[in-house]
């Protein structure tokens, strides 16, 4: 019998009959619809039931001549040794681990990040993005059938009108798709390419909506006449004002211990893990800031702002909740004044009173971007930043009318 030559395989058309491999006995190559593609069958007697059976060897182009002879040779010899091919493939594709959905897949990679997070909220808000915007659609598909469209299916409600969220999103589902190739689940990313389905964009400045800031000049009546109107000892409103005081983020506050205080030097160090850049920060304490942590003493033996009724840190919503009951306006239209906000409004202050760029950012412990800026500055400037909160907390004070 005649081997089957390349020029043979190439020209073979859906009404031709097999063609022979010719080298291995049992082997030809079965024409397809389409011209010059077939599929390579071996045709055998099972030595366990002595019945034929038609193998699949593969497909034509993709498994050449020579491959297809290989393959073929590799199941002649499990026949010698009374092995049928067939039977033989089945058992060990019951032996492979089953391939997890994606839903599983995520639970099972959340959880091996669980460690490496400080925030329980963010490990919350991981697998809660999960569930409200992926597991609906992709959650019961394995991960070896997830295509590009099915990643863009799932994105593509939030793409443009929540487009931070869906980035979010979409890292997170690149993440599990990840974790499923290089545990052998599936051959590819397919988070890797879906954006050649999705619209563009808006880019971040376009989209990044900053936080609602009270106007600097309206910062004292709003202290002096609405946050402390009030005779009532009330933790939020002296947690807000020494927020505003020490330009801090209200994580950095809702936090403090005691032991943070230096009371001699009058300095409070925040630390690292606090921080938005894991680095440790010194504040200078005002006059002002000073006496409103004398007023929180034997409120709590840890915390310096604990919550009245739990005794544990202040939940992030409580000076939300406090500014949305004074309604403190914005700078914004429509929109209230955040905490985060007045870190702003400290900004503009110190920009339009003449104080350097360096010694405000520094006191809002911003992280210089620039790598050889950074590598030069090897100092907070301590001592020349407490002028300027002093002058802060003095502009806060002075009465108004």
């Amino acid at each position: 019998m005649a081997t089957i030559t390349d020029t043979k395989a190439r020209n073979i058309k859906p009404t031709d009959p097999a063609i022979p491999h010719g080298g291995i006995t049992g082997l030809s190559l079965l024409p397809s619809s389409i011209k010059g593609r077939g599929k390579w069958v071996l045709r055998y007697v099972s030595p366990l039931t002595s019945k034929r059976r038609n193998a699949g060897v593969g497909a034509y182009p993709e498994v050449g001549i020579a491959e297809a002879g290989r393959r073929a040779t590799a199941m002649r010899t499990l026949l010698l040794e009374g092995k049928d091919p067939l039977e033989e493939k089945t058992k060990i594709e019951e032996e492979k681990p089953k391939a997890p959905t994606f839903e599983q897949a995520a639970h099972t990679l959340h959880q091996d990040l669980l460690p490496a997070w400080k925030n329980p909220k963010h490990a919350q808000q991981w697998i809660n993005t999960m569930k409200d915007y992926v597991f609906p659609k992709l959650g019961s598909k394995f991960l070896h059938e997830i295509q590009p469209a099915d990643i863009a299916e799932a994105l593509k409600p939030i793409w443009l009108t929540k487009a931070e969220t869906a980035s979010r999103v979409k890292q997170r589902m690149h993440a599990v798709m990840a974790w499923g190739w290089a545990h052998g689940h599936c051959q590819s990313n397919p988070v890797d390419v879906v954006e050649h389905l999705l619209a563009q964009q808006p880019g971040k400045a376009v989209r990044t909506q900053h936080h609602p800031a009270m106007p600097w000049r309206d910062i004292p009546k709003f202290v002096q006449q609405e946050l402390r109107a009030t005779n009532r000892a009330e933790v939020t409103r002296t947690l807000l004002e020494f927020v505003i005081l020490t330009a801090c983020r209200s994580g950095e506050a809702r936090g403090m211990t005691w032991n943070e205080i230096d009371w001699k030097e009058k300095i409070w160090t925040v630390p690292a893990n606090r921080m938005k850049a894991k680095l440790s920060h010194r504040v200078p304490l005002s006059p002002r800031a000073l006496a409103l942590l004398e007023s929180q003493k034997d409120q709590h033996e840890q915390l310096v702002f604990p919550s009245v009724r739990d005794r544990v840190e202040l939940s992030d919503m409580a000076l939300t909740s406090l500014l949305r009951r004074l309604k403190a306006h914005s700078d914004s239209p429509g929109r209230l004044a955040t905490a985060h906000g007045f870190r702003s409004s400290f900004r503009d202050w110190c920009s339009e009173n003449g104080y350097s760029r360096d010694l405000a950012e520094r006191s809002l412990a911003h992280t210089i971007k620039d790598k050889v800026e950074a590598a030069y500055h090897r100092t907070d400037l301590l001592e020349q930043r407490r002028p300027l909160m002093d002058a802060w907390a003095r502009f806060i004070i002075t009465p108004v009318e």
